[in-house]
């Protein structure tokens, strides 16, 4: 497995998670007047992954061909985008247990995928680095192609791209061979209890967990917040997307930056940095001195996520053991997507404050995970 091939494996099902939840808060705007519902259909789309997360972790830490999972997972992504597309057609409880499905198998590809990524590039710090550049890529393309759709097109359509998208990232993961793991084939509960000791039980691991965690609430309802701030100051939804992909391409040149010249501090001071970083700047773009401003700010923002995503990947990774790798890296991203989704939830509900409001209460979330991250023992 080489790196143009994780990232062909990784990046299209990511990026089709990225962009729906731009789509979904768009596309209920549209088709029901009603930016919570984008905003409930997002966490609906998200939640689920922290229960599967564990089951996942074990099915890809004994598996002889993980690849076939991820394969499924991205299969099964694209369908439940297809349906999505469909809201104010179809009954929304079907909506809703598409979504719920999609959100269910999303650590296959998520989580469970970075867990491999040591394997195909020896340097760690690289490795992971690159790892936060699949997230950011699939972060940027994302949102952009929303963007670019729905000035064009209903968003009905940028639901059907993203299907189309998880589907080139079902063929690629078929494509590429990933390693086993070669866990012990003991009872799943034990199995998962295993895992869940060395992610709840080791402290500096569940620092990160927690820290990177509570960050997510804030990345997580940052797009419903954009589409609110743009209702708010425009009157209309598009230029949400706009912000998102600043915030998108910030990450990107900071996960760019990353590959190239990976930060040597130590981890989990680059990890309190970039999340105080991140949320500084996402307070001081709620504030109206301009759009100009506010894209620039959400822009710079976006720089500090990937150093921290980078660093919280490595620490993630050196804190496990081989046997329940895949486990750690599943529950890890299930418990910060599942952050995600009740951000965005939390985003929606709050939406009638304040666009403004509810943007700078998400970096002040931000700066939260950075003061958890002082309880994380130095001598690690």
């Amino acid at each position: 497995m080489s790196r143009i091939g994780y990232l062909s494996a990784s990046v299209p099902s990511r990026l089709s998670t990225a962009g729906s939840a731009v789509a979904l808060p768009i596309l209920a705007v549209q088709q029901m007047n009603d930016v919570s519902m984008g905003g409930a259909l997002v966490a609906v789309s998200l939640g689920p992954s922290v229960l599967a997360a564990p089951i996942a972790g074990v099915a890809l830490d004994r598996a002889r061909n993980p690849g076939i999972l991820v394969t499924a997972s991205a299969l099964i992504t694209a369908a439940a985008l297809a349906v999505a597309a469909f809201l104010g057609q179809v009954p929304l409880p079907v909506v809703v247990g598409a979504l719920a499905l999609a959100g269910a198998v999303s650590p296959f590809y998520m989580g469970g995928l970075s867990s491999f990524v040591a394997d195909a590039i020896p340097d760690g710090r690289r490795a992971f680095a690159y790892d936060a550049l699949s997230y950011n890529v699939s972060a940027v393309a994302g949102p952009a192609l929303v963007a670019i759709t729905v000035v064009l097109f209903p968003a009905q359509v940028a639901l059907w791209v993203l299907a189309a998208a998880a589907i080139v990232g079902a063929v690629s993961s078929a494509v590429i061979k990933l390693p086993t793991h070669a866990a012990e084939r003991v009872s799943v509960w034990r199995a998962v209890s295993s895992g869940l000791r060395q992610l709840l039980g080791h402290r500096p691991l569940a620092v990160v967990t927690a820290a990177s965690t509570l960050s997510q609430l804030g990345q997580g309802g940052l797009a419903v917040a954009a589409v609110a701030l743009s209702v708010e100051r425009i009157g209309s939804p598009q230029d949400g997307a706009l912000l998102v992909t600043a915030f998108a391409v910030g990450s990107l040149l900071g996960a760019l930056w990353e590959t190239v010249r990976p930060a040597r501090t130590r981890p989990h001071i680059v990890m309190t940095v970039g999340f105080l970083g991140t949320g500084m700047l996402t307070v001081a773009a709620a504030l109206d001195v301009g759009q100009l401003w506010t894209v620039i700010a959400i822009g710079l923002s976006g720089v500090f996520t990937a150093s921290s995503a980078a660093a919280m990947l490595f620490l993630r990774s050196h804190h496990s053991p081989p046997p329940v790798r895949s486990q750690v890296f599943t529950v890890g991203a299930g418990l910060r997507v599942t952050a995600s989704a009740a951000g965005a939830a939390l985003a929606g509900s709050a939406t009638g404050l304040s666009g403004a409001i509810t943007v700078a209460g998400l970096g002040l979330v931000w700066v939260a995970s950075a003061g958890l991250m002082v309880a994380y023992p130095t001598s690690k």
